[in-house]
């Protein structure tokens, strides 16, 4: 049975999840040449080896 200590950390955890994709999300829809300078490409390949 959950208790709320349990509960709260969902919480956080989809909050906390629900933020990076939203961030994301806004930093897809910039042009490809500014997310090359802010280096964002590489992030994201990094993270994404790191799933598989």
């Amino acid at each position: 049975m959950f208790n709320l200590s349990s509960i709260g950390r969902i919480a956080t955890r989809y909050a906390a999840a629900r933020a990076r994709y939203r961030s994301e999300r806004a930093l897809l829809s910039l042009p490809i040449e500014l997310r090359k300078d802010i280096g964002f490409p590489e992030i994201f390949d990094e993270q994404n080896r790191r799933r598989r």
